[in-house]
This record gives structure tokens, sequence and C-alpha cells, in this order.
């Protein structure tokens, strides 16, 4: 099912030096050959950006593209730094998403620290820094990281480490209304995704943390007005037909969660999410996993897509993208692009495991599924048409071998992809990479608490009989798979893409480097470093009639730690725990 790159663009040359306390320059590229023109269909309503950029993926369609043409493929060459912004306290660096309205930038740095910011100037109008309960982060594995904000109803919204939803008046960044949700002191889980607000709805949604954890990973309905919550659900065993795919009742410390936002679909009423991995994150169970092993069965409604009637947080359908998932390979993967095809109305998902699913927007049903991962074994394929894994790996207890392909860091990761709907056009980043992996029996655990509950020992390497782990970006069509071209980097970036109407793709890569590519061909025709590595959102926007590109850099998080071992420099002397918000416009 994997489809072949009809052309690659190699990022060939060594290591430019660091400069300037750890840019640098880009590695030298490989011309494509050019490409036709694709033809231009017309965008959908509500399938672009303007002038602002209201949601995490820009609108609700999740496309991250943007309807700007002021920068384009004739003028990216006088693209400058208009301004910078460093949120201070940098932990784990800067992952989150900018917005922006009216011309003022909004964005998240970590430990949950909010900004408004002059789109133009960078000039701060008012910041939020919450006071968080630091005993609790400290015993926290994956905080303080904050992956962005939500806006709405002249409101700013932010989750916490420590389980709280904030409401800030979106004009002054007063505080509104501040709701605990989720007793992060009893399991040390708390929310680090970003809240999607649900227009015409008085609501604002949000997903804790869970996977490793032993927890039952709720998502909220909270009412945006008041901050009370509206209503639950719970990613693990919220019915009796979900507990009933959990043996020993392992659905009371089942993992789940939902860290990354959802979408919402207003032509249907359905808020669609992502949920994470069951707990332990890696059972020894065999290929006898419904009935041996800590979790025997299915373990609904871990790694699936859901579709929720946002009205009272009932569910409405679901796929279980891969049932008993023992792979880490879960569907959080917060990106749900809607497209309208050929009469369909479709929604494209990609699951960390590097397969990307299909669906239906009705049902969910399946539609199509294809990989863009080159190394791939825990399963032979998934069946394209049913969803079906065909031969997959369950572990024993003990050494696994070959390594287990993609990493646990996936085939891909929560950054975001683009998609172009003038050419049907989805780009999205492919990793290349395994791990040598030995199962262990963890103890039981009976109840929830505060402890990870992983299950195994890891470390990256490379594909069997390949020397090197790699990146790539692909542009493809997102219902088939198949390949209009590709870009190789020397690692996989981590950081969102950005597609423009100005036939522009912005990519940027691990090494802070911020390149923009001709959207049709791959040609990059632009570049800048940032400083230090990218791992967080892109996006654009107008300010007093002018189009800007934001971008953040920062270097720290759970996958960044291994990046000094896997790839040497620069990352062995790149700083951590830094952060810093790139503005860039025309000169």
């Amino acid at each position: 099912m994997h489809q072949k790159t009809a052309m690659t663009l190699a990022m060939a040359g060594a290591m430019a030096a660091l400069l300037a306390g750890c840019a640098q320059q880009p590695m030298a590229t490989q011309a494509a050959p050019a490409a036709p023109a694709m033809a231009m269909m017309p965008i959908p309503p509500g399938g672009a950006t303007g002038a602002d950029w209201l949601t995490y993926h820009g609108t609700w369609r999740d496309y991250d593209f943007s309807s700007l043409t002021q920068i384009n493929t004739d003028t990216v060459k006088n693209l400058q730094v208009a301004w910078t912004h460093d949120p201070g306290r940098d932990t784990r660096g800067l992952q989150s998403m900018p917005l922006a309205q009216d011309g003022v930038l909004y964005y998240s740095g970590s430990y949950s620290r909010v900004y408004a910011l002059d789109g133009a100037t960078g000039k701060v109008i008012w910041s939020f820094i919450p006071k968080l309960d630091e005993t609790l982060i400290k015993r926290q594995t994956h905080s303080p990281y904050n992956r962005g904000v939500a806006l709405g109803d002249g409101r700013v919204y932010v989750g916490t480490v420590d389980g709280r939803l904030i409401g800030l008046d979106q004009k002054t960044g007063k505080k509104l209304w501040d709701t605990k949700l989720v007793n992060s002191e009893k399991y040390t889980v708390g929310f680090t995704g970003a809240p999607v607000f649900l227009p015409g709805k008085n609501l604002v949604v949000i997903g804790s943390q869970g996977g490793e954890w032993p927890y039952r990973g709720p998502i909220f309905g909270v009412d945006v007005k008041t901050g009370k919550r509206k209503w639950t659900f719970l990613t693990v065993g919220p019915d009796a037909k979900s507990r009933a795919t959990w043996g020993h009742q392992a659905w009371r410390t089942g993992g789940g969660g939902g860290w990354m936002p959802g979408t919402y679909d207003a032509s249907t009423n359905t808020l669609w999410w992502g949920t994470a991995n069951p707990a332990p994150l890696y059972d020894w169970s065999g290929p006898d996993w419904m009935h041996k092993g800590a979790r025997p069965g299915a373990n609904l409604y871990t790694t699936s897509v859901i579709a929720l009637d946002p009205d009272n947080g009932k569910l409405k359908y679901y796929h279980q993208e891969l049932p008993h998932d023992a792979w880490d390979f879960d569907s959080a993967v917060g990106e749900f692009v809607m497209i309208d095809e050929n009469g369909k109305n479709l929604v494209v998902h990609p699951n960390k495991s590097g397969y990307i699913f299909v669906y239906n927007r009705g049902d969910a049903s399946i539609v199509n599924v294809w990989r863009i991962t080159e190394n791939s074994n825990f399963v032979k394929d998934i069946d394209p048409h049913t969803g079906e894994l065909i031969g997959r790996r369950d572990f024993t207890a003990g050494h696994v071998d070959p390594p287990l392909c993609p990493a646990i860091d996936g085939g891909v990761s929560f950054n975001s992809g683009a998609y172009d709907p003038r050419t049907n056009t989805y780009y999205k980043v492919g990793n290349e990479w395994c791990i040598d992996l030995t199962v262990v029996k963890t103890r039981p655990i009976v109840e929830p608490q505060a402890q990870l509950n992983i299950g195994a020992d890891f470390h990256e390497v490379p594909a069997p009989g390949q020397t090197k782990m790699w990146g790539h970006v692909d542009a493809r069509d997102p219902v088939t798979g198949k390949v209009k071209w590709s870009v190789n980097y020397r690692e996989p970036p981590l950081a969102s893409l950005l597609a423009t109407a100005g036939n522009l793709l912005f990519v940027p890569d691990a090494e802070g480097v911020l390149h923009a590519l001709d959207s049709q061909t791959g040609k990059e025709l632009w570049s800048h470093s940032d400083g230090v590595g990218h791992d967080g959102g892109i996006m654009t926007y107008e300010a007093n009639g002018k189009q800007y590109v934001a971008v953040v850099a920062g270097w720290g998080g759970m996958v960044t730690d291994g990046f000094p071992k896997m790839f040497g420099a620069p990352f062995t002397t790149m700083p951590r725990n830094t952060g810093v918000l790139t503005v860039y416009t025309l000169k």
C-alpha cells in the first residue's frame, strides 16, 4: 500500500556550523525538476484563513492553509524578521500554535503563560501568568509545556498542567473564571493541548493527558460564559460496551485521553476527537491479546477516532484505528482534514503509526487507508476498505527482534500537516525511525495512581538494513496517498507546516531553519535560521493590511531528548529550555 516516491529532493552536503548562538545555514538541496502547474480549484467556504487565524488549524476544517498572497513565490525572497518575543521560563521549549484576530497575536508558552501582542510591532498588550502547583509540576513527566489557546466569544481559553481550564478576557487578559477539571495532585495528569471553541455552542472543549498514565483520559465540555463543566466523556470505559473490551477490569486504569485538540463539523453538529493509547503502553500478551496480558481485549475507546454530540458529550460513532494498541501508535494526533470530493464528505486523519485514515464524515466508515512512512513492521498492512490490521506483531516479555518500526516517537507526530484545497494536495511530515525494544512485565495496577505505566525499555535506532534515521515532507493526494513530490531532511521535522495561496509551503525544521518551498514543485525558494530547533506551530495573519508569518522555536520536548545521540551536531550543543516567537514580513 505504501506509495513509492515519484520525485525526491535529497538534502545533501555537510552540516553547517552553528552561528550566532545556534543558528546555522540550511543544507544544500538538489533542485527539483520543473513540474507542471496544478489546476486551481475554488476554496470551499471555511477552508482557508484570511486576515485572522482563529483556531489551532486556522479554521475548523483543519487545513492549515491561508488565502493571503502578499508573501508568494515571487516576493518570498524579500522576507525578513519583523519582530521577536520570548515568553520567558521556556522549559521544554515552545510548542504552541499562535492565533490572531483583528491584528492581535495570541500565544502561550510553558507553564500556560499567555500573551496578547500587537501583530505589527510585537508590543505586549497584556500577559497572563497563572499561579501553578509547582510541587506537582516537578513530579510530572511531560509538563510544563503548553501547545496553544482557543479564541471565541470575546475570551481566550487555556489549559494548565495542574488540571484547570481558565477563561480570560480577550481585550484585557483579566481572568474571568478558573475551573478545576482534573485531580492532577492524585493522577499527575493535566492539560497540555489546546482547547477548541465551538461557534454557536457556548462551549469550549479540552482533552486531558492519559496514555501511559493509569487513568481514564476524560474529555470535557465547558460553558464559555461561566466556566461550569457541562459534560465529561471518558475515553476508557464510559459504558458497558467499552468496559467489556477490557479483561481483568483493566478499564479502571486504562490510560486513553485526548491530548491534542479535535475539531467541530457544524454541518453535522459533530465534535471529532482522537484518543490516546491504553496503559500499560507495551503489553506482554503476545498474539492471544484477546485473552492474555495486562489488558486483554480491544480496549475501547483508546487509539480511536470518536465523534461526539457537542450538546451532551454522548458518543455518536467511532472507529478504533488500532484495536489493543501494543505499540503507542495512538490516534490523539489532532488533525481532521475535512474534504468534500465527488459528492462525498470526507475527513482525513493521520495516526502515529504512519498510516493515514480516510473516513466518511457521516458515520466514520472507512473510505481508504494509506501509509506515509517507508519503514513499518508493526503490521504487514491495514486493509484499505475495512481498516483491519493484517499480520500484526504482538510481543511477549523480553527483547523484541527485529526493532519495532516506526519508533514510539511516531511515523507521524502531533505536528500538523497542511492541505491546499485549490490543488487537492496534502502536505505531511513522515518520520523514518525505529526502536530497539525490550518489553517488561510491570506490576499490576488496580487503581488509578500517579505514575507512568509504560512496560518497556527502548531507544531509537535506524530501520533494519539502514544506517540512518531521517524525515521527509511529502505532497500527496489526501484520499489516495499518491505522491506528487517529496523532500528529504536529515532528521524528522517536528514542527507544523503552513500552506498559502501564495503557492508556498513553510517547513520549520529541527535544526532551526525555516524553509519556504514552492508548494507545487517542492523547490526551496528561501530559508532563514531561527537559532534553535522548531517543535511547535506556524501560521500567517494580516495586521494593518500587511501579511506576517509567525513561527515558534524552542528545544526541549520529549522527542527532542534523543536527538543528540541520534543525529549529533548541531543538537549536541543546541540550547535546551529556550524559546522565541519569530514573526516575519516583507521588507
